[in-house]
């Protein structure tokens, strides 16, 4: 009888996967768990970011997020922490202790954007890599902003978003609109 091996540690230490997450979606999450099982532990840095306009306050984004956490956490053994941060990012990754920086992929326009800011936060600090994952095809065409939009104009975004998001991202726009 053969023994299995233990699964491998992850190669890369703490990571940083940072957004705005208004709302999170079913292709954050998914870009979550592939990262989470590359690292020892995961950060998900959720941005202030006022100047996008926010359909959620920084409150009820942190909290979504990790209500979703404890699920991914638990499936890949990886330690998961959410938080808040206004500050520039390389910064912020400095203050959790992160070597790498994890930035999802869903088209070419994405890596153009994508390609300026990893340049410019590896002159910041040479020492934090950032890592790109290709979005699963499932998930390509998914963004927080198509997601707000289908939801205000009636549309069924339930494929999109996790349960309490639905509900929250709903509630939301009834209030809103």
């Amino acid at each position: 009888m053969t023994e299995r091996n233990p699964a491998p540690s992850p190669a890369l230490g703490v990571g940083l996967y940072p957004g705005t997450f208004d709302p999170i979606t079913n292709g954050h999450l998914d870009i979550i768990t592939r990262s989470a099982r590359m690292m020892r532990k995961l950060v998900v840095g959720v941005a202030m970011n006022a100047g996008k306009g926010p359909l959620f306050p920084i409150e009820e984004r942190v909290e979504l997020v990790r209500a979703e956490m404890a699920k991914i956490a638990e499936a890949t053994g990886t330690e998961i922490e959410v938080r808040p941060f206004d500050m520039l990012l390389i910064h912020f990754a400095r203050e959790v202790g992160a070597r790498v920086i994890v930035r999802g992929l869903r088209a070419v326009s994405d890596f153009d954007y994508e390609i300026q800011m990893a340049g410019l936060n590896y002159r910041l600090d040479p020492e934090v890599e950032t890592v790109f994952l290709m979005a699963s095809e499932t998930h390509q065409f998914i963004s927080s902003r198509f997601v707000k939009e289908i939801a205000s104009l009636g549309g069924d975004i339930s494929s999109f978003v996790p349960k309490l998001t639905l509900e929250r991202t709903l509630a939301r726009v009834r209030k809103t609109g």
